[in-house]
C-alpha cells in the first residue's frame, strides 16, 4: 500500500469530524429557540389548558363558597301589582252599606270598583335554620380546599409533562447527531472501500455488504429526524408556541445535584405531601358536613320578618304604613319521610371517600417504591456508562496506534470511533434519565413543585 494511498486512509478516518463540526445543522434553516428545562417548566405552566382549566374550578368552588355564605343574608322582597277588573259584585258583610241614607238623604250605595293597586315588601332574617347554613359554609369551604389541592396536583402533573418531553426532545436531538455521524463514516468507508475494489484489494461482496449497512444507517436517520420532529411539535404545543417553532435543548440543566433519602423518608413525604391525599381528606370531611346538613332538614326553620302593605282601590280602599315585624315558624312535615334517604345517601358518600383514600394509600407506596427502585436504577447505570466511556476511549486510543503501524484497517478504526461516540452519548442520556427518574419520584411524594421554585 503506497504513501498516497495511506494518506487518502487517514482523511478518511478525520472527515467524520469535520463533517460533525462544520456541517449544517439537521434543523431546517430557521430561527432555532434554545431552551432551559427552567424556562420550559415556565413556560408549560404560562400556557398549559389543562391548569387554566383548573384555574376556572377554582373560581367555580370559591363561587360556591360564597353563595353558601350568602345564605346568612336576609332575604327581601318586593312585589306589586295592578289588577284592571270588569265591574265586579261587591257586598260588604258591614252596616256601612246598609242603604241608610247619608248626611245628604241618599241611600248609602257599594261605590264602583273597576281596578285596584297594592305593594308588598318583606324582608326575613334566619334565626335558625337547623344547621342548613352553617353545614352549607363548612362544605363548600372543605370543597374549596379540595379543589385548590386539585390545581396544585395538576401542576405538578404538568411539570413532569414538561421534564419528560424535554428530555424526550433532547435524545431525539442527541439520535440524531450520533446516527448522521455513523452515516458519514459508513458513507467515507463505502468510498475507501470502492477504491480498494478498482484496484483489486477487496473483493465486490464485501464492498456490497459495506453499502447495504449505509442504507440500513439512511433509514435509520429518516426514522430519526420523524422522531426529532414529532418530539418538536409536542414541545412546542406544550409550551405554547407556534407549531413550527425549532427549539433546542440544553445539556447543562441536567447536571443537578441531587439530595437521595432513604425510602422510608420518601414514603413519608408522600403522605404528608400527597395534594391528591390532602385534597381526599377534604372531601371526606365536606361528605360529613353533607351527613349534617341531610338531617338539618328534620328540623323546622325560625326567620325574624318584616313587611309593608301599601294598597289602592279607587273609591273603595286606601291603605298606608301597614308595617308589620314578627317571628316566622317553617317545618316541612314531609322530611320526616323523605330525609332518611337524603342522609343514607350522604353516608354512602362518606363511606365510598373512605375506601378511596385507603386505596389511594396503598398506589400512592407501591408508586413511591416503583420510582425510587427506578432512580436507583439509573444512578447504577450512570457509573457502567462511566466505565463504558473509559473503555471506549483506551479501546480508540489502542486501535489508532494500530492503525498508524498498519495493524488494522479502516473499518476496526472507524468502528472504534463510533463505539467512543455511542458511549458519550449513552452517558449523556443517562444523565437525562436520571433527572426524569428523580422528578417522577418527587412527583410520587407531592414534592415536585416546591423543588422547582
Amino acid at each position: 500500500m503506497n504513501n498516497g494511498f495511506i494518506k487518502t486512509i487517514k482523511a478518511g478516518v478525520f472527515f467524520p469530524v469535520l463533517f460533525f463540526c462544520f456541517s449544517p445543522l439537521y434543523l431546517k434553516a430557521q430561527e432555532v429557540k434554545v431552551l432551559s428545562l427552567q424556562e420550559a417548566i415556565n413556560l408549560s405552566i404560562q400556557n398549559s389548558n389543562q391548569l387554566k382549566a383548573s384555574a376556572a374550578r377554582n373560581e367555580q368552588a370559591s363561587a360556591q363558597l360564597k353563595q353558601a355564605l350568602d345564605n346568612k343574608l336576609p332575604n327581601a322582597t318586593i312585589s306589586g301589582s295592578y289588577l284592571r277588573m270588569a265591574h265586579p259584585n261587591i257586598t260588604l258583610k258591614t252596616n256601612a252599606f246598609n242603604g241608610a241614607p247619608d248626611t245628604s238623604g241618599n241611600p248609602k250605595t257599594v261605590p264602583s270598583v273597576n281596578q285596584a293597586m297594592y305593594g308588598i315588601a318583606n324582608i326575613s332574617y334566619p334565626i335558625f335554620t337547623g344547621g342548613k347554613i352553617r353545614y352549607g359554609i363548612e362544605s363548600a369551604k372543605y370543597l374549596e380546599e379540595a379543589t385548590l389541592l386539585d390545581g396544585q396536583h395538576d401542576k405538578e402533573a404538568v411539570i413532569l409533562n414538561t421534564i419528560n418531553a424535554y428530555i424526550n426532545l433532547y435524545k431525539a436531538s442527541v439520535t440524531v447527531k450520533v446516527v448522521k455521524e455513523n452515516l458519514a463514516q459508513s458513507e467515507q468507508r463505502d468510498s475507501v472501500f470502492r477504491r480498494l475494489e478498482q484496484n483489486g484489494l477487496l473483493a465486490r461482496n464485501d464492498l456490497l455488504k459495506a453499502e447495504l449497512q449505509t442504507s440500513n444507517i439512511s433509514l435509520s436517520l429518516l426514522d430519526a429526524e420523524n422522531n426529532f420532529k414529532i418530539a418538536n411539535i409536542n414541545m412546542a404545543l406544550m409550551l405554547g408556541l407556534p407549531e413550527g417553532s425549532m427549539i433546542s435543548t440544553d445539556a447543562s440543566s441536567f447536571e443537578k445535584n441531587i439530595e437521595s433519602k432513604t425510602i422510608g423518608e420518601y414514603l413519608q413525604l408522600a403522605l404528608q405531601n400527597r395534594k391528591d391525599i390532602q385534597a381526599l381528606s377534604f372531601r371526606e370531611k365536606a361528605a360529613t358536613s353533607g351527613i349534617s346538613l341531610a338531617k338539618s332538614e328534620l328540623y323546622p326553620s325560625v326567620a325574624l320578618t318584616g313587611g309593608y302593605v301599601a294598597a289602592n282601590v279607587p273609591h273603595l280602599l286606601t291603605i298606608t304604613n301597614a308595617v308589620n315585624v314578627g317571628v316566622g315558624l317553617q317545618y316541612n312535615l314531609g322530611s320526616l319521610w323523605k330525609t332518611k334517604a337524603k342522609i343514607s345517601q350522604a353516608q354512602a358518600r362518606q363511606k365510598e371517600i373512605a375506601a378511596n383514600e385507603a386505596q389511594l394509600f396503598d398506589v400512592v407506596k407501591l408508586q413511591v417504591n416503583n420510582n425510587f427502585e427506578n432512580y436507583l436504577l439509573s444512578r447504577k447505570k450512570i457509573e457502567v456508562y462511566k466505565n463504558a466511556v473509559v473503555q471506549a476511549e483506551e479501546n480508540n486510543r489502542i486501535t489508532k496506534n494500530k492503525y498508524e503501524n498498519a495493524l488494522v484497517n479502516t473499518t476496526e478504526l472507524l468502528d472504534a470511533n463510533v463505539l467512543l461516540l455511542q458511549s458519550q452519548i449513552n452517558l449523556a442520556v443517562a444523565k437525562a434519565d436520571v433527572l426524569l427518574a428523580y422528578s417522577r419520584l418527587l412527583e410520587t411524594t407531592g414534592t415536585l413543585l416546591e423543588n422547582q421554585e
